[in-house]
């Protein structure tokens, strides 16, 4: 088995620098390597004591999280690629210091800021601007230029949006106003983005790590290669199983591909699969584990708070979109193995049936997660009690025994993972805060629905066009952030209740749920697809035919939302049992459809009119509907019959 991984260690990390810029960090050795080893595993520390014994005040805790994150960043993440990545050069260090003072000064005047109120001084104002300035740059070298050129877009909105046309235009907001907005309210830097970072996403990214170290992501590996390496295309239906189990513990859609990816993208192309289609396998499958649950991607965490339903009722609604996601991509991988005649793996191929089966305990973790969020547990305290889980688990075996420096180096990967998301949240922060100091959010929803005429369909249209765009350049957080901030609120607006305007919980989550969808498959969506760009790093593919390719395994991705805003039975809230599985059912009866015609193969290859019938009837099945599941279940039944009698036949003249 282990010979088909044709990537070392040291190739994965720089595949995974090119694509991902949260992976390029220095490596230091000597003191500036300890330095910021005990400055990650402080970071990680403080956070679990706050999580322990209960937060600090919202400013504070935001503040100290925000010193942490610059401190690290600008003392691990050089200016650019050519810088040398073992040097720290004199700017960055003092950066480094200064990124740590301009946090620490909201400690040290906390008692003065408060007591003022609004009256603030030229020290105070002088502090803000440089801590807009270093967030800004801080976001630049972790996350990208493109969430740093939208945050700047939006603060030069707020100084002169008195000189833009129509319904843009506002009374102009002054430097002054704008730089204590930004930093000493709790609508801009320190807002509620960065809050949801410094609590729930940091503990769940510290969780993912200590996973890491017991060695869980190599077992998911192998426990994806005994329960489908066998079956027809094997390797392909592995990377799906793999990729859905991976993106339990981890919300970088680019990371997933790397890990994975290294080792499934090079046995689908052994057992016969084309070099883009076996990379847009691995690039649709590692996608869409950002919406997996029980632990989604960080966007998910932020959405519970912009919308105040508790964590686990979105990871519930989130269960059928997930389901009917990785089975849509599970049953497009079989239909191409079966259309090409390929072969499952062998047994020397795959690992010791006995011994995998002997760590299904690694697995509990995931199931102290959900346990503690069914009971109504709040996420931090479900998230505290998987980590102490994660290392009583290891202890079991030697060999997922966690040593000390495990344990450090686990605190450590955590802290330097949570990085991306502090710097991505602190400058979406930013553009919350022009939304709200402007009003920006309701005059871009108005405009919205201006636009589309009131019509849901083109609203959402619109939206999906904007998530997608922003996607391509920006982390699903800040995406997430920006799109539930000035295009969710148009959607919600379309779907009150026409008669008394009133608002239901189940509108305001699928408008949400549906940019949270479609920022995160930004990222397999040419032209820029991060994730497929990655996947042909290792499979050697062409980068834009395999982000087209990846789309269509994920056909689910871009239908679903649309159908769980029309249609919210989808998403399980106010929905009974009897009625769940009704729909769990006809939707996965749909993507079996919508996979036959999208593949060209179902028990025989498909004519255009087959495939056709075929894509139509998926599309009614998976509509919540009664009489729409009952035609579309009635024409499927007819393409298969068709199918059957028609291989009968075939098969007879054969003999």
């Amino acid at each position: 088995m282990n010979e088909m991984n044709n990537m070392t260690e040291e190739q994965v990390q720089e595949l995974l620098s090119k694509y991902d810029k949260e992976a390029r960090y220095r490596k230091y050795t000597g003191v500036l390597g300890k330095i910021a080893t005990l400055g990650a595993v402080a970071f990680s520390l403080f956070q679990l004591y706050t999580a322990i014994t209960g937060s600090l005040a919202s400013q504070l805790q935001r503040s100290i999280h925000l010193t942490f994150a610059l401190g690290l960043i600008f003392l691990l993440y050089p200016m650019n690629g050519k810088a040398k990545k073992n040097k720290l050069p004199l700017y960055d260090a003092l950066l480094s210091i200064l990124g740590i003072g301009v946090g620490l000064y909201w400690v040290f005047e906390y008692k003065e800021l408060v007591y003022r109120a609004g009256m603030y001084t030229l020290t105070d104002y002088i502090v803000g601007a440089i801590a807009i300035l270093l967030v800004l740059e801080a976001a630049r070298r972790v996350v990208g230029l493109p969430i740093t050129i939208i945050s700047i877009a939006f603060l030069l909105y707020a100084l002169y949006g008195q000189y833009l046309p129509g319904f843009l235009q506002h009374r102009g907001v002054s430097l002054e106003r704008l730089i204590s907005h930004m930093y000493y309210t709790l609508d801009g830097i320190l807002g509620t983005p960065l809050g949801v970072s410094a609590t729930f996403i940091f503990l769940f990214l510290l969780f993912g790590a200590f996973l890491e170290k017991t060695g869980v992501g190599q077992y998911f590996n192998d426990l994806a290669l005994l329960v489908a390496g066998k079956q027809a295309g094997g390797p392909a239906k592995v990377a799906v199983f793999a990729s859905a189990l991976q993106g339990t513990i981890s919300g970088s859609s680019v990371a997933n591909v790397v890990t994975s990816g290294s080792y499934t993208i090079p046995m689908m192309k052994k057992t016969g699969y084309r070099s883009e289609f076996a990379g847009a396998v691995e690039a649709a499958a590692s996608t869409g584990g950002q919406l997996m649950p029980p632990i989604m991607g960080a966007a998910a965490f932020l959405m519970a708070e912009f919308t105040d339903i508790p964590y686990w009722d979105i990871a519930k609604a989130a269960i059928i979109p997930a389901v009917l996601y990785f089975t849509g991509i599970w049953i497009m991988v079989h239909f191409e193995a079966k259309r090409i005649g390929l072969r499952g793996l062998t047994d020397d191929e795959l690992p010791d049936k006995k011994e995998t089966l002997k760590k299904i305990y690694l697995l509990l973790p995931l199931f102290v997660i959900i346990g503690f969020l069914m009971a109504g547990y709040t996420p931090i305290r479900a998230a505290l009690w998987g980590i102490v889980s994660v290392i009583l688990v290891g202890a079991v075996r030697k060999e997922t025994r966690m040593s000390l420096k495990d344990i450090i180096k686990a605190l450590e990967s955590g802290a330097r993972t949570a990085l991306s998301v502090a710097a991505a949240t602190a400058a979406a922060g930013m553009i919350v805060g022009v939304v709200t100091l402007t009003g920006l959010g309701l005059k871009f929803a108005n405009g919205l629905i201006e636009l589309s005429g009131g019509v849901v369909l083109l609203t959402l249209f619109f939206t999906m066009i904007a998530s997608i765009i922003l996607g391509m350049g920006s982390p699903t957080t800040a995406n997430y952030i920006i799109t539930s901030t000035i295009a969710a609120p148009a959607i919600i607006a379309l779907l009150a209740d026409p008669a008394t305007g009133e608002i239901s919980k189940v509108v305001v989550l699928s408008a949400h749920m549906f940019a949270f969808y479609f920022g995160i498959v930004a990222d397999i969506t040419p032209p820029v697809a991060l994730a497929a760009f990655a996947a042909t790093g290792i499979s050697g593919g062409n980068p834009i035919k395999t982000g087209v390719e990846a789309s269509r395994l994920a056909i689910a991705a871009f239908l679903i939302p649309y159908l769980f805003v029309l249609s919210p039975e989808m998403l399980l809230v106010d929905t009974g049992f009897t009625s769940a599985i009704f729909v769990i059912v006809t939707s996965l009866l749909g993507m079996l459809g919508l996979g036959a015609g999208l593949m060209g193969y179902w028990l025989r290859h498909m004519n255009w009119l087959e495939r056709l019938i075929s894509l139509a009837a998926g599309l009614m099945l998976i509509y919540p509907g009664t009489y729409s599941d009952i035609v579309g279940l009635a024409v499927l039944a007819i393409v298969y019959m068709i199918q059957y009698v028609q291989l009968k036949k075939q098969v007879l003249l054969n003999s």
